[in-house]
């Protein structure tokens, strides 16, 4: 949420740097994850001394981390930061929820929001968009947009994120603060120049799908990204759409309309 504001202020570097130590931090507790899973492979000097060597580099890094946080990045921040845009973030830090817990006044507080906002907005008729296959009103479209069980994220033909669905349990946090934020900046610098050789390969129409799966946290994730076209093959940009698979490959057999249960 931080990032994305504080780069339409230009700035840059700081998130750039912090996003690399994310990932590094990221492989060193997988790392010790790792290890423990192993622990019955190894003697217990290897283990002690594997132990050692993660946890000392772990360590290191996470100190290092936090005082760039506290004596660059945040202090950056406080001076660029309008008013309006810090009570937006503090908005969508809580919409996300916090590391361990979300504070319980918090969740109060978000309530009575949402009550008050709808108490205040003017009642009026929807208008209906028109498609070819049947009429659909804004409210509909975008509740069959978050009913999908995938994360779909949208970019448009200037590799913009331009829409999102807020689907239930996403795979992967989506702000609007990320909202004509270039699409680029939403990954890892490693794998930039990936991101954008599909994104060439969908506008030259070489290409017109490009798929990935990932394990995350025990669980097979798979990643598709389709290029988006009009009637005449025009690219208008790209979807991203993101699924986890894991019980959906262990089917076998069949289950029927007439065999569901309620």
């Amino acid at each position: 949420m931080l990032f994305p504001v504080l780069e339409k202020h230009g700035i840059t570097e700081p998130p750039s740097i912090m996003w690399t130590e994310h990932n590094q931090i990221r492989e060193k507790k997988k790392e010790l994850h790792n290890l423990t899973k192993n622990l019955n492979a190894l003697e217990f000097q290897d283990f002690k001394e594997q132990l050692r060597d993660i946890a000392g580099a772990l360590s290191n890094f996470l100190s290092s981390h936090f005082f760039k946080e506290n004596n660059i990045l945040f202090p950056t921040a406080l001076q660029v930061i309008t008013d309006n845009e810090r009570k937006e973030i503090r908005k969508e830090f809580d919409e996300i929820g916090y590391c361990c817990f979300t504070p319980t006044q918090v969740i109060a507080m978000r309530t009575e929001e949402v009550k008050k906002q709808k108490t205040e907005e003017t009642i009026e008729a929807e208008g209906m968009l028109q498609f070819e296959t049947g009429p659909l009103s804004k409210e509909e479209v975008e509740a069959v947009l978050d009913s999908l069980p995938v994360d779909i994220s949208f970019i448009d033909k200037e590799d913009r994120v331009k829409y999102f669905n807020k689907a239930e349990g996403r795979i992967f946090v989506r702000t609007k603060a990320v909202i004509g934020r270039k699409v680029q900046l939403c990954h890892p610098q490693k794998s930039v120049h990936v991101a954008n050789k599909i994104l060439e390969a969908f506008k030259t129409g070489k290409k017109d799908v490009a798929e990935f799966w990932i394990n995350l946290n025990d669980r097979l994730i798979l990643i598709r990204y389709c290029a988006v076209r009009d009637k005449n093959g025009k690219y208008l940009g790209t979807v991203e759409v993101t699924q986890d698979i894991t019980d959906i490959k262990k089917l076998e057999g069949q289950k029927r309309l007439l065999d569901w249960k309620t």
